[in-house]
């Protein structure tokens, strides 16, 4: 599907043909309100997306069903909860049991994991090595994204740090890595943090996902927090001359992607970097 676009960087009044899309989340933020209403705008396209929360999953998915919401984002809590509310589940969503992103055809709804796809696509544009070893903190939904999304691309040599004891080696036993319950001296060519840790707002804010001995010794060092984008393991990673990829190209890249589901549209490269600028002044 593809809606009509009016005069470029003109979005039309509200009406009652304009289509929405949402986000259900635990703890909503405003970082996909601004990415995705800034490229209506830019593009002239008739929609219109609110994030919203709610203590009644399923209920809230009936209403994306029966209200015609052309379009979903869920986050945490909700990603696996959503797996049994819809009628067809992507492989992207499927491999991992994670969804985070639904898609209404009248009624039909369709769910996928975006992030997974994005993490794959920078991985692609960083031209990471699979001969490379991966050590990935963490064991969440967003952990299952980003493991699966280095082990579906061939990096057999992992090993996954949680804390959670069930978690983490069940998730680590699905991707085929060694399970540890703390980084100690370990070090790899590719670090991955998929924790709080460095989260603004958070009790380990300002603190590292890993050590400075394992950040020297990484080629790559791959931070999912968004927010700030330029996390205490980021720069120090950028002090010691480790290259980096930061939290805030996988929300751009997986916004992207759930943005062109949505409409039908594809933003350019330089439309998506427009609009990540755009809602990074909501970020607190």
């Amino acid at each position: 599907m593809r809606p009509p676009l009016t005069t470029v960087g003109r979005r039309p009044p509200l009406s009652k043909d304009t289509q929405l899309c949402i986000s259900l989340a635990g703890r909503p933020s405003n970082i996909g309100t601004r990415f995705h209403n800034h490229l209506y705008e830019v593009l002239g396209l008739d929609f219109l997306y609110k994030a919203f929360t709610t203590s009644d999953i399923a209920a809230a998915i009936g209403g994306v069903r029966a209200l015609g919401i052309r379009g979903c984002s869920v986050s945490m809590p909700f990603k696996r909860d959503v797996l049994d509310l819809v009628d067809q589940v992507e492989p992207s969503a499927g491999t991992i049991q994670s969804v985070n992103t639904i898609v209404n055809d009248n009624g039909l709804l369709t769910a996928a994991n975006t992030d997974y796809l994005a993490v794959q696509q920078l991985i692609d544009e960083y031209e990471l090595n699979p001969r490379q070893s991966v050590l990935i903190r963490g064991s969440g939904g967003m952990a299952r994204a980003v493991g699966a999304a280095f082990a579906d691309r061939g990096f057999a040599a992992g090993v996954l740090v949680a804390r959670n004891r069930v978690a983490g080696p069940a998730l680590a036993n699905r991707l085929g890595y060694e399970y540890a319950a703390a980084v100690d001296a370990r070090t790899a060519d590719i670090l991955v943090n998929v924790t709080p840790i460095g989260m603004a707002g958070g009790a380990e804010a300002r603190d590292l996902a890993f050590g400075e001995a394992a950040i020297d010794a990484a080629q790559t060092v791959f931070d999912v927090v968004a927010v700030p984008s330029e996390t205490p393991l980021i720069a120090a990673a950028r002090a010691a001359g480790v290259g980096v990829i930061t939290g805030a190209q996988v929300i751009a890249r997986q916004a992207a992607e759930q943005f062109e589901r949505y409409t039908g549209v594809r933003p350019t490269q330089e439309q998506i970097a427009e609009a990540a600028k755009a809602s990074e002044v909501s970020r607190a």
